[in-house]
């Protein structure tokens, strides 16, 4: 075998092996990319599938989904608008803490629709919140889980009060604010 022959060779198995590799990481570093863009989110998405890789997917479409939505930031005007509202549900939460969950849960899907994002179904409203604001996602759910209970006179004060926290956080995420600077109540 003449020389550049024994190169071509050998060039060719070591893309070959670096193909093998390259093929090998990809499910490796697609569960890193998730896991890092979904944090918490990712973990419950595998642990209600039967299967890491359906989960995964899952996800990867949800992404995809996100994608396609026309989101857009709030106006200056639209941030203090709420947090004033936010001040008022607070405040209202003192009298009437059911009416006050329910106030906090319309006012987080306004702010959701006003960016873009759809609102007429809880769950597929949880799936696309879960791309950019995974952390708040679980206290979310909670939330909106105490509030149907609330509404049906089965939540506690202090539960209700949890609520309110988990608001809170969601409702901070999507204004782009400081959850302790909203304000200082509860």
């Amino acid at each position: 075998m003449s020389g550049v022959v024994v190169a071509v060779v050998i060039v060719v198995v070591v893309v070959a092996v670096l193909l093998v590799i390259a093929l090998a990481l990809r499910p490796t570093l697609r569960r890193r990319r998730l896991r890092t863009r979904f944090g918490p989110e990712y973990d419950r998405a595998v642990d209600r599938s039967d299967d890491r890789h359906a989960a995964e997917a899952e996800l990867a479409q949800r992404e995809r989904r996100h994608t396609e939505l026309n989101l857009r930031e709030l106006s200056d005007r639209q941030r203090q608008r709420y947090q004033l509202e936010w001040a008022r549900m607070q405040e209202q939460f003192v009298d009437d803490p059911t009416a006050a969950l329910g106030a906090a849960d319309r006012l987080v899907t306004a702010i959701m629709a006003d960016r873009g994002y759809p609102t007429d179904n809880h769950e597929q409203k949880v799936a696309d919140l879960s791309v950019e604001h995974a952390e708040p996602l679980s206290g979310y759910r909670v939330a909106h889980d105490i509030t149907v209970r609330a509404a049906d006179g089965a939540a506690s004060t202090e539960e209700m009060r949890t609520a309110i926290v988990h608001y809170r956080q969601l409702f901070a995420d999507l204004l782009g604010t400081d959850p302790t600077r909203t304000t200082q109540h509860q």
